[in-house]
C-alpha cells in the first residue's frame, strides 16, 4: 500500500510563506514525477508545480518566480515552498506521484494525497 501524506497549509495573510510537504510511504520500488495541484472552492483541480525525477521543473504561470517546488529522493518527499501568497492562491493543495510499487514494479501508478487546504487572508 502506498500512500501521500501532505502537512504545512494553514491561514497565511497576503505576502506571506508557506512551506508544504508531501511524504510517500509503504511498498515503493521508484518514484518518478512529483507534483502539486490546487483547487479553489468552485473550480477545477490546476496543476501549480511539478518535478521530475531529474529535477527538471514545471510551474503555472500563476507562481512563477513565487513558489519553488523541490524534493528529497532518499525521503520521498516533495516540497513546495510559496513566497509572496496572495488571496488568490486560496485552495486546497494535493500532492500527486507518479511511482512504481513492489507489487507490480514494471507499471506505474498515479498517487494522490488528501489534500492540505491554504488560506491567504487578512
Amino acid at each position: 500500500q502506498v500512500q501521500l501524506v501532505e502537512s504545512g497549509g494553514g491561514l497565511v495573510q497576503p505576502g506571506g510563506s508557506l512551506r508544504l510537504s508531501c511524504a510517500a510511504s509503504g511498498s515503493i520500488f521508484s518514484i518518478n514525477a512529483m507534483g502539486w495541484y490546487r483547487q479553489a472552492p468552485g473550480k477545477q483541480r490546476d496543476l501549480v508545480a511539478t518535478i521530475s525525477s531529474d529535477d527538471s521543473t514545471n510551474y503555472a504561470d500563476s507562481v512563477k518566480g513565487r513558489f519553488t517546488i523541490s524534493r528529497d529522493n532518499a525521503k520521498n518527499t516533495v516540497y513546495l515552498q510559496m513566497n509572496s501568497l496572495k488571496p488568490e492562491d486560496t485552495a486546497v493543495y494535493y500532492c500527486n506521484a507518479e511511482i512504481r510499487p513492489y507489487s507490480i514494479s514494471s507499471r506505474r501508478f498515479q498517487y494522490w494525497g488528501q489534500g492540505t487546504q491554504v488560506t491567504v487572508s487578512s
